[in-house]
């Protein structure tokens, strides 16, 4: 027959039962093997409080450079979007077989040493990465403050390294023996101190010998809010000021989302921050230009409702800029170029109203040349700088080429034409760079140019060895259309700038004062040379026309050189 415990008697035993459940849990798990009498620990993990083990070792993982586990000290972000520390750079090498664009902080290359990408940077697109130098700054601030509080101290962890072939299950294949050890301090901080002593390899995994206690678990999720804390500050771009979004590191160091680099890079080439040049384009090189994939595992990581919410309302707002079923007006007239100016004289009701919105709206039309069939596939985007209007509703439209496109699909609204396009863009500066290795490697070296501004002496990039004809004139480099395909970039742009000159000299009919005073002087940058060009010589509107599809600089220029060989063999 059981007995019954009086109320009062009951009610004792609950509460010291509560007390010395309320004590074990104050105390440090005992570890397995270590407990009083040598009895086994009986501690289950407090799933609904704790990080997973997995979980406290991604957030180390975080911080952690890939070369030298160390976490990361000056952070230094690759084209490629990977992140190391500035130490753990590769040694610089003299890049050959490049002319274009040869400038100083491109002369010097070095080899990606993620294994993922392996492709030769150049030097001077490998810059410290502003963002996560401040960010990781505050990271480590936060865990060094919450080391030194109170509540770590009265906390111990048991961790375990175990690297990656002991993680995959082939134990004989590991360089490497086990580290175990006792560190004051939560699953994060002690995770993070054996990343510090240079105990923990980037690609080894971690196991916790004793199941987390309550105040374990409630220790380690209050240092990883203030670990979020501390990063988020840094984690908004200086355009819209909101959470990152497919973030996007440029050569001089600062991070944008992808979407505000591209808009500020529609109107003016320079960093919003530190208005230094740029020559990137985000939306089409993503291999070149590839999203910072540190910063992105980091919001994706802390932040991924907030994430997710920033998707949806950028999908909104290009869902309402782009409610129209056509992107832009087009006016079918003439041949018209980028980074030139376009002269029109707008009489037709249907232009003057189309010109007349585009006013009101962003300035810009899209100008296609005439075809008997309708009109040219192939455009360029104007930008309207200057209008004058008659009082008979005639107007001289004064206009510049900001880009070109491609027509996908076309419909007339009130009488002028209306279409869906596809942006053309150039290749990279990379890409540019390879291709012109690729075609001229084979070539022998005729001279080495030390490029001005270069200064060896005091850690600089060296000269380059970049393909240099020098002589009384450029016109005997090209003989032939075989050559032009093997003749490097700056000597290509040579031997079209020399022509210039050589027609100026002769008085030619078509390069006259009032050409140079519409069109300029001949540019000596390669990438606007072919357009200018283009504008002056009477060539061909089909062989003109060529230029628009075209999506490298150098592919242009053997256009034009291919031109002046046809002229000077008087074909046209």
């Amino acid at each position: 027959m059981s007995s019954t415990q009086p109320p009062e008697v009951a009610a004792t035993t609950a509460e010291a039962a509560a007390e010395a459940a309320a004590e074990a849990a104050a105390e440090p798990s005992s570890l397995p093997g270590l407990s009083p009498g040598n009895e086994p620990n009986t501690h289950e993990p407090l799933d609904q409080w704790q990080l997973l083990p997995e979980q406290s070792r991604e957030v180390v993982r975080l911080v952690q450079c890939p070369v030298c586990s160390c976490p990361l000290r000056d952070p230094f972000t690759l084209p490629c979007g990977g992140t190391l520390c500035r130490d753990c750079l590769p040694s610089p090498h003299l890049r050959t077989h490049i002319s274009y664009p040869a400038t100083a902080n491109r002369l010097q290359g070095l080899r990606c040493p993620f294994p993922e990408c392996g492709r030769e940077h150049a030097f001077g697109d490998c810059s410290p990465d502003v963002t996560l130098s401040k960010a990781l700054a505050s990271v480590k601030s936060a865990l060094e403050t919450a080391r030194n509080s109170p509540s770590a101290a009265k906390l111990v962890t048991h961790v375990v390294v175990k690297d990656q072939w002991q993680e995959t299950g082939v134990p004989t294949l590991r360089d490497v023996e086990t580290t175990s050890k006792v560190i004051p301090g939560g699953r994060l901080l002690a995770t993070f101190a054996l990343a510090q002593g240079e105990q923990l390899n980037y690609n080894a995994e971690v196991a916790y010998m004793s199941p987390a206690t309550e105040n374990q678990a409630t220790f380690d999720t209050a240092v990883l809010e203030e670990v979020k804390e501390a990063a988020r500050a840094e984690m908004d771009c200086q355009v819209c000021y909101a959470l990152f979004y497919d973030p996007v590191t440029t050569p001089c160091g600062h991070t944008f989302c992808r979407s505000c680099l591209q808009r500020v890079l529609d109107h003016a080439r320079y960093c919003p921050v530190c208005r230094r040049n740029l020559s990137i384009d985000p939306m089409v090189h993503r291999d070149a230009c590839a999203s910072n994939k540190l910063i992105t595992k980091i919001i994706t990581s802390f932040w991924a409702d907030m994430l997710e919410s920033r998707r949806q309302a950028i999908n909104a707002e290009d869902l309402q800029v782009g409610n129209s079923e056509y992107d832009i007006a087009l006016f079918v007239c003439t041949l018209s170029f980028p980074s030139m100016p376009t002269f029109l004289h707008v009489f037709e009701p249907r232009y003057r109203l189309m010109i007349r919105r585009a006013l009101e709206g962003t300035r810009t039309f899209g100008m296609v040349m005439y075809h008997p069939r309708g009109f040219a596939e192939l455009g360029t985007v104007l930008r309207i700088v200057n209008a004058e209007f008659f009082p008979d509703g005639r107007s001289l439209i004064e206009t510049v080429g900001v880009s070109r496109f491609r027509v996908v699909e076309h419909s007339t609204l009130d009488g002028y034409t209306v279409a869906k396009i596809q942006n053309i863009n150039d290749i990279s500066i990379a890409e540019e760079e390879e291709r012109e290795v690729a075609e001229t490697r084979n070539r022998p070296l005729r001279h080495t140019m030390t490029i001005p501004g270069t200064n060896t002496a005091e850690g600089g990039p060296a000269p380059s060895q970049a393909s240099h004809e020098e002589g009384p004139s450029a016109k005997h480099l090209l003989s032939s259309r075989g050559e032009i395909e093997t003749t490097p970039t700056s000597e290509l742009m040579a031997f079209g700038a020399d022509f210039v000159q050589r027609m100026r000299a002769q008085s030619v009919g078509w390069l006259t004062a009032r050409m140079l005073a519409i069109y300029g002087e001949c540019p000596q940058d390669p990438a606007v040379f072919p357009w200018w060009f283009a504008n002056i010589l009477p060539v061909k509107e089909s062989e003109k026309y060529r230029l628009l599809s075209t999506t490298s600089v150098r592919e242009r220029l053997k256009i034009c050189c291919g031109w002046i060989l046809e002229w000077e063999r008087s074909t046209w």
